[in-house]
């Protein structure tokens, strides 16, 4: 941005963030040594004399402050300043000659060319320390195979020295290589000394920046970080080790490479997506996990993909090899329910002693589809469920580790969704440690297609993470960079990203051939010297240790998984449960005995609704001044009260809160949920006097509740869904909610609910009682917004269509256990209040679906009693018709089958048409698993009547294609049915207002014309 250049020096550009933490120096005149604070430096001393001055190191802070104000340093520096970036040759910068008036007056003339020379030459040398802080990453040496430059580019940097050649870039000689410059503070390279000859500044330059780790930092706008990172890796000897260090490090690297050895050599023709060519990761995750637990954090959530898992599991996570061995057993039976998925996408929890701290610690492995970044945010949402539920409120003590490949950390947008969560206050936790595997490869695809950034790492420069970019064939730089990254965690609480560049000496998979695609790098690649046996010999070298040494801790090793492997022989049954990463222990139980497949009644005494909604319709906190508009809304609420009357927002209410007066959590989040995307909820109230006052009613319940979290989150729902999703697996004692801001916005969340919500149990044996709430319904508003897509999510349902079930006493709690998520549209606010309630007081967990309503909210007939929500109501499964055609069934022609808003719609127009005696109408408010036995009652209750199936959305849409086979199911003449509804379409609504209403009033009409259908079959 800014360029000072004069024949004798050339200061290279600083961004806007970096030029801003300079302030205005001041003070000059009382004292030579600058200071800071906030008068501007315009003390009357000439530069000529600050020249000659013993603060040379200071002339670069002035000039950063010039580059904000050019008034706030004295006119000759103006002067000189301005004819030095402008290009004056050397001993003419002090001059006044490209200036008049004033300034030609004020500015210093004759300034003595060798007194300038020795500034110009200072801040040359400080431009070069600049300049290999910003770029030196350039020309480390990071390929272990150097097949390419690890960013891309192959750029020459003029500005870093490689040959003495390059001084002239700074109007330096060679012979300045001897003279000796005062250093600035914003390095480190002199230990305890404050100058040093040029030369020995370039060597420790090199030495700090361009071997074997690249640290992109400058861009951070912070100094206290960049001064901390700068002391990490520019102090002389920081990378020095003990003895014993490098003996585990070698340890630690036998075990990672034995290990995929030794699976190569079992099952040659398995995949198993192996490590080779980065089998440091296991040393650098070790080293993190140390390092964290010497910081004092007791449990660690790691995410990683398929890339190492096996190892990771079998080195890091410590799960017995014989588990992992008996894995590729083809033979074994499923002892547990569910799928159970592929060895190398499972997940574990275990809690072990650390050897280096002789502290405990608790490690987890998440569970993570083929979608290789779609576990990074249920990883986060998982730690800080444990961070909330140990009252770790900055994250010392629970702490997440995420893996990523190279390709998809930089072509995934849940990547950057999750970063962007990294400092939000309801979804920080305080910091994680990334690690990217980085093959330097995607599958087949190069780079140079795979990505427009240099590095793959880039996206993480959004939080002003540090990235530490390190050759994963240097062990001990790697063991290095992994403890300053987890000392930056523990230090700042930010996130962090340590770049492995490797190599995969392998395919994609072992099976896979990469000289299809990558011919010249696996030419390389199979003539590449192994990292271990490369550390070995450097180790031997230096005499850590000998080689017999080394061929005992192999053969110990070898041994080890050779006795695994002969238990695994005995496995004849493969239990997927000695793989969950998230154990509930305790819950499944009551006194040591399975719990009964039972739930009890979900309703209140009334003093307990009265006591939440007076609360609901108030403001417990004094001197709160809250918006006019939400008076009256608080005030309509006391009214429903006081009627015994609630709306769907109320319902809500007294369901929350009576969770939370029973110590359960409750935490609700998404877009504007702490208003409501309608402006019904109201959550939150703030105070229309005080900026950022707010408070949250509900938390002022009782002394001894549980807390409440709501929560607005970031736009993103992908990212959001996943948290969210996390969070629920930490505890089943907790209600956890995301909401939509409107029912479609899940579109772009529907990875995580195909990978995890709907087939989480059957892939991983992990149940989960997330709660999706999501708008949806016809509101002639066009065709976003409209639609939530419930036909997405009953088509994943696992109930067969075409068998009737047996039905027992506890049928409906059974069918609950059986299915693999529960779909629900209420029509009522009392059987919202109850599915939320039911949520929670069963003795498992299912996650649920939610189709909420709009225009419901508000409507005058979408009210419920006080005695729907009493002790002894339950949620309804199915609301039976209770209106005329009830007490004379044999007189009713039609029965309409419906779910939702349309009922409404449809109990208007039957009104309308005099209808009531002769159509029945019954609302489906379980979809799924679908109420079978409370079907069947109303069919043969209305044993006469056509059975017709009603929706207000579009016949290839909705509920339809769902619901015709399991009504046909339940009744006993297999009759036919009929639908009523939209003709198919494409889009989910259309956009014209007029359209909708013509629409709604056709299907209407064939909804109660009881001769449209007569004489067909």
């Amino acid at each position: 941005m800014h360029h000072i250049r004069t024949c004798a020096t050339r200061l290279r550009p600083l961004t806007a963030p970096q030029a801003a933490r300079w302030p205005s120096l001041w003070g000059l005149a009382a004292n030579p040594r600058p200071m800071r604070g906030e008068r501007q430096y315009t003390a009357p001393i000439a530069a000529e004399h600050f020249l000659n001055a013993s603060n040379l190191n200071y002339v670069e802070e002035m000039y950063y402050a010039w580059l904000e104000n050019p008034e706030s340093v004295h006119k000759s520096w103006d002067v000189y300043f301005r004819n030095a970036n402008s290009g004056a040759p050397p001993g003419t910068a002090c001059h006044t000659s490209s200036l008049t008036g004033v300034a030609r007056s004020q500015a210093l003339v004759g300034a003595q060319p060798s007194t300038e020379k020795l500034v110009e030459d200072h801040l040359a040398v400080q431009s070069l320390i600049r300049a290999y802080q910003m770029r030196g990453l350039q020309v480390t040496q990071l390929d272990p195979v150097r097949n390419t430059d690890a960013d891309m580019e192959s750029c020459v940097l003029t500005d870093i020295i490689t040959s003495p050649d390059g001084l002239g870039f700074y109007g330096l000689e060679e012979a300045d290589l001897d003279k000796v410059f005062r250093l600035p503070t914003t390095t480190f390279i002199g230990g305890n000394e404050s100058v040093l000859p040029l030369r020995e500044i370039i060597r420790r330059l090199e030495m700090a920046y361009c071997q074997h780790i690249g640290v992109e930092f400058m861009f951070i706008n912070d100094l206290e970080q960049c001064q901390w990172i700068r002391q990490k890796f520019e102090k002389p000897g920081v990378m020095e080790f003990t003895l014993e260090e490098k003996r585990t490090l070698l340890a630690r690297m036998i075990r990672s490479t034995r290990f995929e050895e030794f699976l190569q050599r079992k099952w040659s023709s398995e995949k198993r997506f192996g490590l080779e060519g980065c089998e440091s990761l296991i040393p650098a995750l070790k080293t993190i996990i140390d390092k964290s637990s010497q910081n004092g954090v007791e449990s660690v959530i790691i995410g990683m993909s398929h890339r190492g898992r096996l190892n990771v599991l079998a080195n890091v996570i410590r799960k017995e090899l014989e588990q992992i061995f008996c894995q590729f057993d083809s033979k074994l039976e499923a002892a547990d329910e569910g799928s159970g998925d592929v060895k190398y996408h499972l997940g574990m929890y275990h809690r072990t002693i650390n050897r280096m701290t002789d502290r405990y610690v608790t490690l987890s492995l998440m569970a993570n589809p083929s979608h290789l970044e779609a576990v990074d945010s249920v990883v986060q949402g998982k730690t800080k469920a444990e961070q909330f539920y140990c009252g770790d409120t900055d994250g010392k003590r629970v702490t997440s580790i995420l893996l990523h490949g190279d390709a998809a950390f930089a072509g995934q947008g849940i990547v950057y969704e999750t970063f962007h969560l990294s400092d939000l206050p309801s979804y920080t936790t305080h910091g994680t440690v990334h690690v990217v595997i980085n093959n330097q490869i995607g599958f087949t695809t190069d780079p140079r297609v795979a990505r427009s950034s240099p590095y793959p790492t880039d996206v993480a420069r959004v939080v002003n993470a540090p990235i530490f970019h390190v050759n994963a064939d240097e062990p001990e730089a790697v063991m290095y960079v992994c403890n300053v990254a987890a000392e930056w965690r523990a230090a700042f609480h930010k996130d962090v990203v340590v770049d492995l560049v490797c190599y995969r000496r392998n395919g994609h998979n072992e099976m896979d051939e990469p000289m299809f695609t990558q011919p010249l790098m696996y030419k390389k690649i199979q003539k590449q010297k192994g990292v271990l046996q490369k550390y070995m010999e450097k180790l031997i070298t230096e005499g850590i240790v000998t080689r017999q040494e080394y061929e005992e801790e192999v053969a110990k090793y070898d041994k080890i998984c050779e006795d695994a492997y002969t238990r695994s022989k005995d496995e004849k049954i493969l239990h997927i449960k000695h793989w969950l990463d998230s154990p509930w222990p305790g819950f499944f139980t009551l006194d040591g005995q399975p719990k009964s497949m039972s739930c009890p009644s979900t309703g209140l005494k009334e003093d307990e609704l009265v006591h939440i909604g007076q609360v609901a319709s108030s403001v417990p906190v004094e001197n709160f001044t809250i918006h006019a508009g939400l008076t009256r809304i608080l005030s309509s609420r006391g009214a429903m009260i006081q009627r015994r009357t609630v709306d769907w927002a109320l319902a809500e209410y007294l369901a929350f809160g009576s969770l939370l007066q029973e110590g359960i959590h409750v935490r609700l989040s998404g877009q504007d949920v702490e208003r409501g995307t309608f402006s019904h909820r109201h959550h939150v109230l703030h105070d229309q006097n005080v900026d950022k006052r707010t408070c949250v009613p509900m938390n002022h319940l009782s002394p001894k509740q549980a807390p409440y979290t709501v929560c607005n989150s970031s736009l993103s729902e992908y990212g959001v869904l996943g948290f969210e999703l996390g969070f629920a697996m930490a505890s089943p004692n907790s209600l956890v909610l995301w909401e939509a801001q409107f029912g479609d916005f899940h579109n772009t969340a529907q990875g995580i609910i195909d990978q995890f919500i709907s087939s989480g149990q059957a892939k991983w044996v992990r149940q989960n009682g997330i709660v999706m709430l999501l708008p949806h319904g016809m509101e002639g508003m066009g065709p976003e917004h409209s639609s939530a897509r419930p036909e997405r999510f009953l088509q994943m349902c696992n109930d067969d269509p075409d068998v009737f079930p047996k039905i027992t006493e506890d049928f409906a709690v059974r069918q609950l256990y059986g299915c693999n998520w529960i779909v629900v549209n209420c029509s009522t606010p009392s059987n919202y209040f109850h599915v939320l309630r039911r949520q929670i007081l069963l003795p498992f967990r299912k996650p649920l679906i939610i189709f909420t309503p709009k225009s419901l909210l508000r409507h005058p007939e979408a009210k419920s009693s006080f005695d729907e929500m009493l002790p002894g109501t339950h949620f309804q499964r199915l609301i039976a018709e209770e209106g005329p055609a009830s007490q004379s069934p044999g007189t009713v022609k039609r029965l309409i089958f419906c779910t939702g808003k349309v009922y409404y719609d449809l109990t208007k127009e039957r009104k309308t048409r005099d209808m009531e005696h002769t159509v029945a109408i019954t609302r489906i408010e379980q979809l799924s698993p679908f109420p079978f036995d409370l079907v069947k009652a109303e069919a043969d209750k209305y044993a006469g009547a056509e059975l017709l199936w009603c929706q207000e959305e579009h016949k290839n849409q909705g509920y339809y294609d769902y619901v015709k086979p399991r009504l046909r199911s339940s009744t006993a003449d297999s009759r036919a049915v009929w639908y009523a509804g939209r003709d198919p379409a494409a889009a989910p609504a259309t956009g014209n207002k007029r359209t909708h209403v013509v629409e709604l009033q056709r299907f209407l009409n064939t909804a109660f014309n009881l001769d449209s259908f007569r004489g067909r079959s």
